[in-house]
């Protein structure tokens, strides 16, 4: 496997998008009603960096059936760097008062085409 930053060169070589995302899968950690008593303000917060152009995409996430609701949510950053990302996630009052845990991995979007309008309220 090469690392991360030959592989971006390489797919850049190409002539790739190499667009880099930082992809959080949040999933519960604490009770259901911790969950609960910190959405208005982790949606608040996603809110505000949306407006700041720092969230991209997010949102829950099926069981593997697409039948059923299991909690994890995925959050998709704008960042300019794994550490910055990752700050981001740590902010989110979900992850700050441990009612939720994230795991972060670099996304490298090198093809595909989106267009996306900003909501004015949650």
């Amino acid at each position: 496997m090469p690392k991360w930053e030959d592989y971006i060169a390489q797919a850049k070589q190409r002539g790739a998008l190499a667009l880099e995302l930082y992809a959080a899968e949040s999933t519960p950690a604490g009770t259901a009603e911790a969950v609960k008593e910190h959405l208005p303000a982790h949606l608040a917060y996603q809110s505000a960096l949306e407006a700041e152009g720092k969230l991209a995409l997010a949102g829950p996430l099926s069981d593997a059936s697409g039948e059923w609701m299991e909690g994890t949510g995925l959050i998709i950053y704008r960042a300019e760097s794994l550490e910055a990302a990752r700050a981001l996630a740590d902010a989110d009052p979900m992850h700050a008062t441990g009612a939720r845990r994230y795991t972060l991995r670099r996304w490298l979007v090198n093809e595909g085409w989106l267009a996306l309008q900003q909501r004015t309220a949650h």
